[in-house]
């Protein structure tokens, strides 16, 4: 199974193209793949990747070959569909595309591969099929998740310990090259990467009162434009404010690889969506999720399922459970953050006892590779 075509259409800005991307390279650098990445919006890739070019039909990007995925999707000739195809997060393939594959002598591979959910469902939704009408294609059903009987979690083979090599003096490395002062005794870092929150002027406040000093990374966007807000002050990349026990850094956008390493680097990461959840519990430091918000509150479903699944061994879970559901609409972060924050180094100790048990299920792109070459 040499080539794979990867679809993915942006929805939230960065989650979609983000796991989209991670999981191209990994099968083109550790499975010898020939991959090629469809994406509608590149100017949002251009932020996670800063060498892709946001006006142009066809590129090369790390031995990969990204496409401008456009409305008006060009007649296919049966030789240029790939033997896997990857339908990221139920985006529906191009109906041109869809054609050609049918006409195919062999059948591609088509897996759907879906959002991230720790529910109970997905367990026994994980590799269904749906034959599909008229033609000989199969589609597949393929869910990343927390056990066994799912896909597992993207990671790359050397993560793990590029990570654990990560020590002290690669920590004042990467803070000099953002410009930033290394890391103080008694000082608490956090990064901050969050969709608009109701729940941050709070929190803002709380961190303006601390005991300790706090320095909060803020990612570009609506962490910075909302603490902006608070403040009543300019934050813009490079700029930094401070107030009593507060200083924050307005960052750039990082790309992905500098991303990882900010959350190595913070004693307490912040994340939202998908992509920045799993690479959080790849760094093991604490962190706090805002899950992707949906009608009908379904998402508070979601982040009670992965809150069971997360904290079933750990004695202390009412501690991250109230930060968590206060970050979320539902209680106040002001009393719940300094009941976490005192414990986080219990927590983090949880985090990587939870990161070797992740690793124990193998990866996604692994699991991936190994059912297309099974079909």
């Amino acid at each position: 199974m040499r080539r794979w075509d990867i679809f993915c259409r942006v929805v939230d800005n960065f989650g979609d193209i983000g796991t989209c991307w991670r999981l191209a390279q990994q099968l083109a650098n550790e499975h010898r793949a020939v991959v090629r990445l469809w994406v509608d919006r590149l100017e949002s890739f251009a932020r996670l990747c800063p060498t892709v070019l946001t006006d142009a039909a066809v590129q090369d990007v790390d031995s990969i070959e990204i496409r401008h995925w456009r409305s008006d999707f060009p007649e296919v000739d049966v030789a240029d569909v790939a033997d896997v195809v990857i339908e990221a997060f139920a985006c529906e393939l191009p109906e041109n595309y869809l054609a050609a594959m049918t006409r195919r002598i062999v059948a591609p591979v088509w897996i759907n591969l879906e959002y991230l959910s720790a529910e109970a469902w997905v367990e026994d939704c994980h590799l269904l099929t749906s034959p599909q009408p008229r033609s000989s294609l199969t589609k597949h059903f393929f869910f990343p998740g927390f056990s066994a009987r799912t896909g597992g979690l993207l990671r790359e083979r050397d993560l793990l310990k590029t990570r654990d090599a990560f020590d002290s003096a690669a920590a004042t490395e990467f803070w000099s090259s953002l410009g930033i002062a290394p890391q103080k005794n008694g000082e608490i870092r956090v990064s901050l990467f969050c969709y608009a929150n109701t729940a941050l002027p709070e929190l803002v406040q709380t961190w303006i009162e601390s005991r300790n000093p706090i320095v909060v990374l803020a990612s570009q966007g609506a962490a910075t434009e909302q603490i902006a807000a608070i403040l009543e002050e300019t934050l813009v990349p490079g700029v930094s404010s401070c107030r009593q026990a507060l200083t924050v850094h307005a960052l750039p956008f990082l790309p992905q690889p500098d991303y990882d390493r900010l959350l190595w680097a913070c004693d307490v990461n912040f994340v939202r969506g998908e992509d920045s959840f799993v690479r959080a519990q790849w760094a093991q430091r604490p962190f706090v999720w805002q899950i992707y918000p949906q009608a009908d509150e379904a998402h508070l479903v979601k982040l009670e399922a992965f809150l069971e699944r997360f904290l079933e061994k750990f004695d202390h879970s009412d501690v991250v459970r109230r930060c968590w559901r206060a970050w979320n609409g539902r209680g106040d972060i002001g009393s719940a953050w300094p009941e976490f924050v005192s414990n986080r180094s219990l927590i983090q100790q949880h985090g990587e006892v939870w990161a070797f048990q992740l690793d124990r299920l193998g990866n996604l792109a692994n699991n991936l590779s190994y059912f297309a070459c099974g079909k």
